[in-house]
């Protein structure tokens, strides 16, 4: 297993405390550090049997640290198992998704249910964005949420039946090794966000498939870094959504394409950040005036 590390706080022991009934088969984790600040690295390393710190040397980046890790990982291991370090596991979850990938051998990577801290199933397994699809998901989403274009996008009407799907959330993802070698693992370019839906791509395009469990359910805290620091996980964010279209539309005739991509991108960027840090001065004002 291997998890990417940044001054997690008490999520790191918590992800290691459920750990211990998600699987009756001894794990290594391997903790992909950033740079944290904060101790619990080194605190989980000492206190839980088969954790291991391994110093990425800088925040490199979601993706590469991830490649680094696995490249530290025995390599006869059939399965590496990546998850973010806020994420809290059910009993036997590792191995509801084992046992699937033994039903799917071209399954090249497996994601469990995933959900929030108050019960409501994330999104977790998705169609790959198109264009179209994705620019009405991005101007959308947020005031409109059951438009054609985001419903097609998340799946949200689809039962939860373990299925085929376009991408599933790098949150909690069981990857067999051979496929995730033969795609060259993540893209190191993509600093945070979109990597998974990237790797989905192209392991579906390598002929491997993205298979979603929904009989294997974790927890996981979303979106915590990014409530406390959207001035920089926003625009981040934008910046992946680019690349990932601009990759997939990289001809010289589609230049203009690419240029209106960016411009719109970074426009909604400059809009979503301006809204949080308004959202952020209410709360901090709501707050202050409930402690007078």
């Amino acid at each position: 297993m291997v998890t990417v590390t940044y001054s997690p706080g008490e999520h790191l022991r918590r992800f290691f405390q459920t750990l211990q009934t998600a699987t009756d088969r001894p794990v290594q984790v391997i903790m992909a550090d950033n740079g944290s600040v904060d101790g619990a690295p080194e605190a989980a390393e000492r206190e839980f049997d088969g954790a291991r710190l391994l110093r990425t040397g800088g925040n490199i980046g979601y993706g590469g640290a991830i490649n680094m890790a696995i490249a530290q990982a025995d390599p006869e291991a059939e399965f590496v198992l990546v998850a973010n370090p806020d994420v809290e596991w059910t009993p036997g979850s590792i191995d509801e998704l084992l046992a699937a990938a033994a039903r799917w051998p071209r399954a090249g990577a497996l994601g469990p249910m995933v959900t929030e801290l108050d019960g409501t199933v994330y999104p977790s397994a998705r169609a790959v964005p198109g264009l179209a699809d994705g620019a009405g998901h991005a101007l959308l989403g947020k005031v409109w949420p059951r438009n054609p274009w985001t419903l097609r996008y998340r799946q949200d009407d689809q039962a939860p039946s373990e299925r085929p799907v376009g991408w599933l959330s790098g949150s909690c993802l069981l990857l067999r090794r051979t496929a995730f070698d033969a795609v060259d693992g993540f893209d190191s370019r993509y600093f945070m966000y979109m990597e998974d839906v990237d790797l989905g791509d192209r392991l579906g395009r390598a002929g491997w498939l993205n298979v979603f469990v929904p009989s294997a359910r974790v927890i996981h805290d979303k979106g915590h870094a990014a409530g406390r620091h959207p001035e920089t996980m926003l625009p981040a964010h934008h910046r992946s959504a680019y690349r990932f279209q601009a990759d997939r539309h990289p001809h010289r005739w589609q230049a203009p394409l690419r240029g209106a991509l960016w411009l719109g991108l970074t426009v909604r960027s400059k809009v979503a950040v301006a809204a949080a840090r308004r959202r952020l001065a209410a709360e901090r004002q709501s707050e202050e005036g409930a402690g007078r």
